[in-house]
């Protein structure tokens, strides 16, 4: 019963998924294959980086990302998050279990959020597409607003949240509910 009520959200939209199939048969295979496609991509992308997100664990000593990424590292931790996000490839995702890692190892949440923030918004495949497709002055007036937006929404983040504390978050609490 636990894994059910565990699983319940998965669930409810394969039963959705199921419904819409039968009301509009051509609607629900594409809504499957859609589906199906997005499970195997993140099959592929996923493994590569736990492996690469476990080797980083092991290589990068803590002293050295506190000393690029954490709360005394001032712009060498905002060029070190820019330069990570700018460089990434692959899917919002890919980045959070490279999030966790860095704060564990006691990366600013400022950095943390910074570095998300990149990811999504100038990592350079981002930014090839939006200047080919929308030109140069979108491209940059999106990257700049969003530079500066997620800068100060990690020093808010910041000012909120302990990094020690967003890590205390048990699984098996969930569990028991």
């Amino acid at each position: 019963m636990n894994t059910l009520k565990r699983y319940r959200f998965f669930f409810i939209l394969i039963i959705a998924l199921v419904i819409l199939t039968f009301l509009n048969q051509r609607l629900g295979w594409k809504a499957f294959q859609l589906t199906g496609n997005s499970l195997i991509n993140m099959l592929f992308l996923l493994p590569p980086v736990l492996v690469f997100v476990s080797l980083l664990d092991k290589w990068v000593e803590k002293e050295t990302l506190i000393k690029y990424m954490g709360k005394q590292s001032g712009i060498y931790g905002t060029l070190f998050a820019l330069v990570l996000g700018v460089i990434a490839a692959g899917p919002l995702y890919v980045a959070f279990p490279m999030a966790v890692l860095f704060l564990q190892k006691g990366a600013s949440i400022r950095y943390i959020v910074f570095f998300l923030g990149v990811w999504t918004t100038a990592k350079i495949p981002t930014a090839i597409y939006e200047f080919t497709s929308f030109g140069i002055k979108f491209t940059l007036i999106h990257i700049c607003f969003g530079l500066v937006f997620y800068y100060i929404l990690g020093i808010i983040y910041e000012k909120f949240y302990e990094g020690r504390s967003l890590l205390k978050y048990d699984l098996k609490e969930e569990r028991s509910m």
